[in-house]
């Protein structure tokens, strides 16, 4: 790949973290607006995970066969209509007297179509980057789109309120991230050369990963430690809120600080420490589960908000070297004929971690303050040791 193609890559991860984070910090705000129930909100995101998860395997296997580029604007087609779609439902919401069910359900529909479509260009960039690098250069490339990944998260909720200016109002953002989606879009389609599917007959005859004995260990392990950071992730807010005991203003101030800090240690750890160290595929996963682990120990401890904050920061650095350890060692156990399934598998596991996990352990935090920790303490603990024997199965011995 060249050094302009993987750039593009790079860009159009970060663009998109940038949108669907940026979103997603302004969502209640309009949520409220529209009088819609925060539970119906929060459930929209759900259910774009959802088919985020279902649709990912159906594009790895279109993209085996007609290329990584097609699915690439198909992906980039389905952000940027469900951006615009958000744009124009607000707008028709706050200058119509419709029913808020009826507002819900048209939201609802555009935010989903995200999931259904924007999902193709996720598993393709990760194929195409399989496509073409191999051993520590295709764990020191996943780990920078990774990266820019975490970048765009930190960018995306700053950004947003910029957007918010009249005559746009609430449905600015939205339709500011589509038309960087159009941008995108235009800069695929002029960029980024043409790809030739590169194993249209073995990908057929492949089985699937999930009923590989050899592969299912792995992946079982990328979806408990994905489901743990988003646990953090999604519950982080409701424990600094009660653990501040202050005004909801200054707490929403805590929170952002928190998220910031997060995604920035997710960044160093995918950008700075990977490319300075290049640890193995194992150690990234297994040693990044175990500073989960001791960041959610940490959130345990009777330091008042610090312990959450501090306790977040630590789990963040390691997700951030966990989940490219196990997208790495996912892909470099498996031949090229196989990218596109593993990019599939990876997109779907990603999805479904925010589908249910994070449902469960809200529910949980209602009745006990220190539950979401100790479910993402416990899923850690597993990735980082009682998973061990497995995963030293999956991958090779000199990765």
């Amino acid at each position: 790949m060249s050094r302009t193609s993987f750039l593009l890559l790079l860009v159009i991860t970060f663009a998109t973290a940038v949108g669907n984070l940026g979103l997603v910090s302004v969502m209640p705000t309009i949520g409220r607006a529209l009088a819609i129930p925060d539970a119906l909100i929060a459930s929209t995101f759900s259910l774009s995970a959802l088919a985020w998860m279902l649709s990912s395997p159906f594009w790895a296997h279109r993209s085996d066969r007609q290329g990584r580029k097609p699915m690439l604007l198909i992906g980039l087609g389905g952000f940027t209509f469900s951006m615009v779609g958000c744009a124009v439902v607000v707008w028709v919401g706050l200058i119509d007297t419709l029913p808020a069910l009826l507002i819900f359900a048209a939201f609802a529909i555009v935010r989903s179509s995200y999931g259904l479509f924007g999902s193709a260009a996720t598993t393709a960039a990760q194929a195409l980057v399989a496509d073409t690098t191999h051993g520590a250069t295709r764990v020191r490339a996943l780990a920078g789109m990774a990266g820019a990944l975490s970048l765009g998260t930190i960018f995306g909720p700053a950004i947003a309120p910029l957007f918010l200016a009249e005559p746009a109002g609430l449905g600015g953002p939205p339709f500011a991230f589509g038309m960087m989606g159009l941008a995108l879009l235009a800069l695929v389609v002029v960029m980024l050369p043409r790809d030739r599917p590169t194993a249209e007959a073995a990908a057929a005859a492949s089985p699937g990963l999930w009923r590989d004995p050899a592969m299912r260990p792995l992946l079982i392990a990328g979806f408990v430690i994905s489901s743990a950071q988003a646990i953090n992730i999604y519950t982080l807010g409701f424990a600094l809120i009660d653990a501040a005991n202050r005004p909801l203003e200054q707490a929403q101030s805590l929170i952002g600080i928190a998220m910031a800090l997060g995604a920035a240690s997710s960044l160093v750890a995918q950008v700075g420490f990977v490319n300075l160290i290049s640890p193995s595929p194992r150690l990234m996963l297994h040693g990044g589960a175990a500073l989960a682990l001791a960041g959610n120990m940490l959130a345990l401890a009777p330091l008042g908000v610090w312990a959450p904050i501090g306790g977040f920061v630590l789990a963040s650095f390691g997700y951030g070297l966990a989940r490219p350890g196990f997208t790495a060692g996912a892909s470099i156990a498996v031949g090229p004929e196989r990218q596109g399934a593993v990019a599939g598998a990876v997109s779907s596991i990603a999805g479904a971690s925010i589908a249910v996990p994070p449902i469960i352990a809200v529910a949980l935090y209602q009745y006990w303050w220190s539950a979401p920790f100790v479910l993402a303490a416990l899923g850690s603990a597993w990735v980082a040791w009682a998973g061990l024997p497995a995963a030293q199965r999956m991958f090779p011995q000199n990765d």
